[in-house]
């Protein structure tokens, strides 16, 4: 279990996306954890954010396949998964793959695909295979959803069901960057660089596909404290109870709180994970999982003071 081998590549995976993304250090993080976790990422921001360039940089960074879906009313699952077409030579059906047989997906603005496409995913994300046809396909081991959504535009949009928002690891809110954040951007542009080609990103891969695959495997090895387990417990089950929620974090949450807060101590130097991990990652966690009462919702209440309201009531273990 090396895994001084897992800090060194996150720490240099994030290195490299630092070369293309200024001023987004905690999206960085989070989507490090998500991808040593083995979590899928919705990443909610304005246009222009830079989403689309985090997650084609992380491909980079990894060596790993990269596709983009841009999700639309029509789209199709067969466009996402993929088709068997008959050729007329052999008589016999030939599998076209669809978009999702690669390592990294970007589904982009997912919320404007109906429910059909939509469940294509959910079946993609949660059992990392796809069925056409009546027969089972396996995606990639390292298969991971990065999907963008747009905070402020709603006309024509679906509003994804709660199984579906319950597989994302991480709803990661994508801000504005901060002035000199800003300026940086603009120079870095004046110096020749352009998102949209590839050859001025100067990204080397750091990793492998096949490498990620046994990262994933030491971060699971990270030890957790029966206390701190216990924390994370009292955490998510607060949210079932809280006064201001009409519905809770699942059990699912406090698996996927679990398996974050394992990787986010690796990222940080430590084989154990202390309750600072599981504080620094709730709202990302459990923002998406919640529901607020309507008249709390109403006053402008967000659901991060909720979290950060009940994460504050439970008492902190001793490690």
């Amino acid at each position: 279990m090396d895994f001084e081998m897992v800090t060194r590549t996150a720490d240099a995976i994030r290195a490299e996306l630092s070369k293309v993304i200024v001023g987004q250090e905690a999206v960085l993080e989070q989507c490090i954890v998500a991808l040593l976790s083995g979590g899928h990422v919705l990443l909610e921001g304005p246009p222009g954010t830079a989403k689309t360039l985090l997650v084609r940089a992380l491909a980079l960074a990894i060596g790993g396949e990269f596709r983009r879906v841009q999700f639309t009313p029509d789209l199709m699952p067969a466009d996402i998964v993929g088709v068997n077409i008959l050729r007329r030579e052999t008589t016999t059906f030939e599998f076209r793959p669809g978009p999702l047989f690669c390592d990294l997906l970007l589904a982009d603005e997912i919320n404007r695909a109906p429910a059909k496409t939509q469940s294509a995913l959910l079946e993609a994300m949660q059992e990392r295979q796809v069925s056409v046809d009546g027969e089972t396909r396996r995606l990639s081991p390292v298969f991971t959803t990065f999907a963008t959504q747009n905070p402020i535009e709603y006309e024509g949009t679906y509003p994804l069901p709660e199984a579906q928002l319950d597989r994302f690891m991480f709803k990661t809110l994508v801000g504005y960057p901060r002035q000199e954040a800003e300026g940086e951007i603009l120079q870095r542009h004046l110096g020749g660089f352009d998102a949209d080609r590839l050859e001025t990103f100067g990204i080397e891969p750091c990793s492998s596909v096949e490498e990620l695959s046994r990262l994933r495997k030491t971060v699971r090895q990270v030890q957790v404290a029966a206390a701190v387990v216990d924390y994370i417990t009292s955490v998510v089950r607060s949210t079932r109870e809280f006064h201001a929620l009409t519905l809770g974090a699942s059990p699912r949450a406090s698996v996927m709180l679990l398996l974050a807060s394992q990787a986010l101590a690796v990222l940080r130097g430590r084989t154990y994970v202390i309750p600072d991990d599981v504080r620094d990652l709730s709202a990302p966690v459990l923002r998406h999982r919640i529901v607020l009462n309507p008249e709390v919702e109403i006053e402008g209440t967000a659901p991060d003071q909720c979290i950060k309201e009940v994460v504050e009531r439970i008492e902190v273990p001793r490690i």
